[in-house]
């Protein structure tokens, strides 16, 4: 997969105007994606964690606060964090939950603080060249053992910009080198929705656990 080469000005680029698209759609994506169920997602992260529950769980490109909600209410422990400051203030208000407002490119995550990432719909608008790095510091924010999950769009490993958000689409394949190149390992994968031929499948989502 031959990536792009961004500089420093690209990169700023490309995540002030993503962050803008969700800061002026806020509502609207609170709207559209409140009700949309991921029970599967989530009960994938929760069934591959060890020890005693509740678990400490970050949810990484929190969003308008529908999954810090769902673990929550099961008991568990969670922080959102998320790039938009619009969704960062809707996500505590409708959780309640402690909200980190971060950008992806610059995270600052406590290390081998949580049990599990949650990262549904959010780490495909990190420009392939900063992947590694990225998934390195979630890896550094997991404790020994601990689990990532992950969901983005698939797609012919391309990356570049759909209107006003940057994104990055990957195969099975590609994505999987990437991440085990930070330092994961592999426990599953599947496509969604669940249960429609392959080609109404538009997301590819994979569990991780923290190489030793």
């Amino acid at each position: 997969m031959d990536l792009p080469k961004l500089d420093e000005t690209q990169l700023n680029d490309i995540e002030t105007q993503t962050l803008r698209h969700y800061d002026e759609r806020c509502l609207q994506l609170w709207e559209g994606t409140r009700d949309h169920d991921v029970s599967q997602n989530r009960d994938a992260l929760l069934r591959h964690l060890q020890g005693t529950p509740p678990f400490r769980i970050l949810d990484l490109g929190c969003g308008g606060g529908r999954d810090l909600m769902a673990f929550r209410a099961l008991g568990h422990e969670v922080i959102g964090l998320d790039g938009s400051t619009a969704l960062c203030e809707l996500a505590r208000m409708n959780s309640g939950c402690e909200v980190w407002h971060q950008h992806f490119l610059d995270l600052h995550l406590p290390e081998a603080y949580f049990d599990g990432i949650f990262a549904n719909a959010s780490l495909f608008h990190v420009p392939g060249q900063e992947l590694t790095r990225v998934l390195g510091q979630c890896r550094q924010a997991l404790k020994r053992d601990g689990v990532l999950f992950a969901s983005n769009p698939r797609g012919d490993n391309v990356e570049g910009w759909n209107g006003r958000r940057y994104g990055a689409y990957y195969d099975l394949e590609n994505w999987s080198r990437l991440v085990s190149s930070a330092g994961f390992e592999r426990l599953e994968y599947y496509y969604r929705p669940q249960d429609r031929p392959r080609h109404q499948q538009p997301w590819l989502a994979t569990v991780w656990r923290k190489a030793s």
